[in-house]
């Protein structure tokens, strides 16, 4: 039997991947990819593969799926789970379903824990399982959160993923593990984690599948959540209902200075998708710093109502395509469009502008008296921090309202300072002076100092 090659579609930004299946007879087969179909588009064409198929683990809460754009744009037959009770055609599968792909076959196993309704699909080559799609259950050293259903049956939900795994490990140890979550994503994928694995390297080396016993296993799983993006709350019931059929090919649209300014004093947001350095060094007070990046989409979710109209204000060497397809890949369908011409036309039809004050590793010294804030997860302020650091995570941002610095400027920091910018333009929003921005993260700062970091929160 020949095996049929099983291609990994990696969004780094939302650390996620979807997977195109090659069915041996120019269709293909298509695993949870997301509203963003330029992956699976470049893949199925490079191979003159037709999707045919478009299967959903479970109802999605960090992207809106892309398997209703298939099923219109293509013809695709939606695979999910009947549970999940979506209100758009496609055909409903319970635990031991099979569907008959041509030679191949995909069979559901029932694995409730990320979500209630939850699937795992079994790929079977003859009668041979060569590969599994294991979704939010099994991932890549991990078990994907249950903690976005409902608050409340978090610890239920983590019991039902205890009970999802143990049923997987007892797949052969050569199946191949192809999960949707990886490493970058808010559903709990260790840090730097690999993309697929097999049954096998999980048993012997997933700390989540060493544990002593169900009780163990909770404990673990629910002692690595951290915070995620607000959207997450909203996008499993938009993914039910099914997401409105787009545009592939999605522009920004043009918008005249004058229709910017109107818009503004309307109450849009302007977006300023520029790097850092740009931004600080001009850029329209009241606008929002997020660098277009391949996390600008989980920041842009992050940081901004979806019902808020956006303008987005762009480099000249910035693709506007991006910026529109990382939007609508969350379900942020309001942007307006881009100010015509950027910054230099904003400047020229006299929109004021400010700066923001970059800081280097070098300018913050040990024991500085200005107000240091790290806005980076807590889990990585924990590992390491400046001394006298205030941590408040840039989710958390819009609502915080610090007393005035000691020496009158709030220097902000992250990692690198992408995040730490967005943090400055919200404070800036809220009507804080005197704020700066510090570029690299902690180890930058202990480097040039000789200095050590603080540990834990």
């Amino acid at each position: 039997m020949r095996q049929r090659p099983v291609v990994p579609l990696v969004d780094a930004g939302l650390g996620n991947s979807a997977y195109l299946v090659d069915l041996g007879d120019g269709g293909a087969l298509v695993v949870d990819a997301s509203r963003d179909l330029r992956a699976v588009r470049a893949a199925a064409e490079k191979r003159g593969l037709r999707v045919r198929y478009a299967v959903d683990s479970h109802l999605h809460a960090d992207f809106l799926s892309g398997a209703r754009q298939l099923a219109v744009a293509d013809g695709a037959v939606v695979l999910a789970s009947a549970a999940g009770r979506r209100e758009f055609p496609h055909t409903g599968l319970a635990d031991g379903d099979e569907v008959d792909l041509g030679g191949l076959r995909l069979r559901a196993i029932s694995t409730p824990g990320h979500t209630e309704e939850h699937l795992a699909f079994l790929l079977l080559d003859g009668d041979r399982p060569t590969g599994v799609f294991t979704g939010g259950s099994l991932i890549v050293g991990a078990a994907a959160r249950t903690d976005l259903v409902d608050p409340a049956r978090t610890a239920d939900l983590a019991r039902a993923q205890y009970r999802s795994l143990q049923r997987l490990i007892t797949l052969p140890d050569a199946v191949e593990v192809f999960p949707t979550h990886g490493a970058g994503s808010f559903c709990s994928a260790p840090p730097g984690a690999e993309r697929t694995s097999s049954i096998g390297m999980e048993k012997a080396t997933n700390p989540l599948l060493q544990v002593a016993d169900e009780d163990a296993f909770v404990s673990a799983l629910l002692g690595s959540l951290g915070s995620f993006p607000p959207y997450f709350r909203r996008l499993a019931e938009e993914n039910r209902r099914g997401p409105a059929v787009i545009d592939e090919g999605p522009a920004l649209a043009s918008v005249g200075a004058a229709r910017v300014a109107q818009l503004l004093r309307d109450g849009a947001l302007l977006v300023d998708t520029r790097p850092t350095a740009e931004f600080a060094a001009a850029h329209l007070p009241g606008s929002l710093s997020i660098p277009l990046r391949d996390a600008f989409a989980t920041w842009l979710g992050w940081t901004v109502p979806h019902d808020l109209r956006l303008v987005v204000l762009r480099g000249d060497d910035q693709d506007p395509t991006e910026i529109a397809h990382q939007a609508a890949k969350i379900g942020y369908d309001n942007i307006v469009g881009e100010l015509a011409g950027g910054i230099a036309a904003a400047i020229t039809e006299g929109f004021p502008t400010k700066g923001t004050r970059l800081l280097r590793a070098d300018d913050v010294a040990v024991g500085d008296a200005r107000r240091l804030l790290d806005v980076r997860q807590r889990s990585e302020f924990a590992a390491g921090h400046l001394p006298g650091a205030d941590n408040v995570e840039l989710g958390d941002l819009a609502g915080y309202s610090p007393a005035p610095a000691p020496a009158g400027t709030t220097v902000v920091m992250c990692q690198h300072g992408e995040r730490a910018m967005t943090g400055a333009s919200l404070l800036e929003r809220a009507g804080q002076r005197n704020v700066a921005v510090m570029v690299g993260g902690p180890e930058d700062w202990a480097t040039v100092h000789g200095a050590r970091l603080e540990r834990g929160e």
